[in-house]
Order: structure tokens, then sequence, then C-alpha cells
């Protein structure tokens, strides 16, 4: 099973974007699907993540009000649609699922809990 991210680009401050991350390869149950992001000369840091079966999302304060995660279960793909993005948002997205749910809600924040991840696509946010 590979996950493969795509959407990133070059936007200027304000700009909308989406992300997409497609599953392919042998059938596996998202049931927790998530992004983080890395920054140039940072760590790895999480973006957003919940359970594809109910309305539990949780979202960094960074993001919150402005991403939206969602999935498409028919193309087994899910999504991040980021709105009025800032320099701030550039760094590589990586997507990440699992295929239980996490028993607590710190886990869905450590990304060591997820199983797959995909390959990241870059975001740059000009100024």
């Amino acid at each position: 099973v590979q996950l493969q991210a795509s959407g990133g680009g070059l936007v200027q401050a304000g700009d909308s974007l989406s992300l997409s991350c497609a599953a392919s390869g042998r059938p596996f149950y998202m049931a927790v699907m998530g992004w983080f992001r890395q920054a140039p000369g940072r760590e790895r840091e999480f973006v957003v993540a919940g359970n594809t079966n109910s309305a539990r999302t949780y979202y960094a304060d960074s993001v919150k009000g402005r991403f939206t995660i969602s999935r498409d279960n028919a193309k087994n793909t899910m999504y991040l649609q980021m709105n009025n993005l800032k320099p701030e948002d550039t760094a590589v997205y990586y997507c990440a699922t699992a295929s239980r749910p996490f028993a607590s809600m710190r886990a869905y924040y450590t990304g060591a809990n997820y199983e797959l991840w995909g390959q990241g696509t870059l975001v740059t946010v000009s100024s």
C-alpha cells in the first residue's frame, strides 16, 4: 500500500490550496487520516488528524479555522483544504494514516503512531 500526496505549489499569502493523498495497492482501511508538515530547518509538526468514521478531528492551533481535512471513501483519498495561507505555512506536507483508531487524543498528534506515510508535497507561501 502506498500513499501518494499531491497538490503542493507556490502561492501568495491569503491564497487557498488543496492537497490530496490517495492510497493505492492492496486494500487498506484508513481508520485514521492525518496531515503533518515540516518546514525547512524545523522538526515535523502535527497539522490535523481525525477518525474517518466520526466527527472527531483535531487541528493544530496554528491552522484552526483555516485548514479542513476531508475524505472521499469511494476514491480512498484524503484531502487538506488550506485557506488564507500564510508564509509560516511554508513546508513539506505529509499525509499519514493508520488502520485502527487511536486510544487517546494525544496519539493523534504523534507521528510514530501512523502506519503509512505519503512522500510529501511542498507548499510555498510567499508574502
